[in-house]
């Protein structure tokens, strides 16, 4: 009587596992869609996705100077080794040296946009208002000889920067492969 009643017990715990397990699927809700578009943030070469907001390159020197300059010096040189130069290495590409820098390889401005507003200041990422983000963006660009001082980068206008890298990189002309799981 003992063993059946202890095969009972174990069978109705196993019952009860299998139950609460085959629930978890279950928990939560669907995200709201205001959620999804505070997270949402990617912004693509052609400029979809790019934010509100507006900075120059005069704009963006206390910006930079206040968040950025620890890590990539005063002339945006960066520091050897640790933190990437973000001007300079026009030229060097085809060296045995190349310097890829914002103005000597990124080939899109949009790129620099989203990459500085994902993940910079590198000690506090994402922390950067859109306008800040565009400032920088600026700074960044007039440094590199590509825009002007006072020019104005805004959704609109970042998308037609024309980059001196930009004519360099290729489509890849494979197709697409469906991977098997």
């Amino acid at each position: 009587m003992g063993a059946s009643r202890m095969l009972l017990r174990f069978s109705l715990v196993v019952l009860a596992a299998g139950a609460l397990a085959f629930g978890q699927g279950r928990i939560g809700r669907p995200a709201p869609e205001e959620k999804i578009k505070a997270i949402n943030i990617t912004t693509m070469s052609t400029g979809a996705g790019l934010p509100e907001g507006k900075g120059t390159a005069a704009g963006g020197k206390s910006v930079y100077k206040e968040k950025c300059e620890t890590c990539h010096n005063e002339k945006l040189e960066g520091r050897t080794g640790q933190y990437p130069a973000l001007v300079g290495g026009k030229g060097s590409l085809n060296t045995s040296k190349p310097v890829r820098t914002v103005g000597s390889y990124w080939p899109y401005a949009t790129t620099v946009f989203d990459y500085i507003r994902r993940s910079m200041p590198y000690d506090q990422p994402g922390s950067l208002s859109n306008d800040e983000t565009y400032a920088l963006v600026a700074l960044i660009l007039n440094a590199n000889g590509i825009i002007g001082e006072n020019d104005e980068m805004n959704k609109d206008s970042l998308p037609k920067v024309k980059m001196p890298n930009a004519g360099n990189f290729v489509p890849d002309a494979r197709p697409d492969v469906k991977a098997k799981r």
